[in-house]
């Protein structure tokens, strides 16, 4: 079924985000990297991304950014190429051309056309995370449950 442009369904609508942190597409992180306020990142961070406790920050990676670590944010929107898990407790939207290499933990997930996913996708259900969460323990933990049916 062919849809007009005029017809054609949005899946992710836009989000009105304001960062105050750009890491350019020149620049290269290594390290552990907390925010306090909304981040975007164009260029390449080497290292987990952490949102400051108990703020609603949220993590942004344009088309040029890559993450080779962990993601713990409010809202995670990814265009660019994640090597790492990522931890959203509200929203996770992967953009097309996004590509991710690890699991995702979220409260509500939207995928566009054309991006990319190698791992879990892990719904939160409405609960608090409790500490890191070890995919391998979640997925043995399903796996025992399906085998058992």
């Amino acid at each position: 079924m062919l849809f007009k442009k005029s017809q054609s369904i949005k899946f992710l609508q836009p989000t009105m985000e304001s960062f105050e942190t750009i890491v350019g597409p020149a620049t290269e992180v290594h390290g552990r990297l907390v925010a306090n306020e909304s981040l975007r990142i164009d260029g390449s961070v080497i290292g987990n991304i952490e949102a400051a406790q108990g703020k609603d920050v949220s993590i942004a990676l344009g088309r040029s950014g890559v993450v080779q670590g962990d993601i713990y944010a409010f809202r995670v929107l990814v265009a660019g190429r994640v090597e790492g898990n990522i931890y959203a407790t509200e929203r996770v939207e992967l953009h097309d051309g996004a590509e991710v290499r690890g699991d995702i933990t979220y409260g509500q997930l939207g995928i566009e056309h054309g991006a990319k996913l190698n791992g879990l996708m892990i719904s939160r259900n409405g609960e608090e995370p409790k500490g890191m969460v070890d995919s391998s323990a979640v997925f043995q933990a399903n796996w025992a449950k399906i085998k058992s049916r």
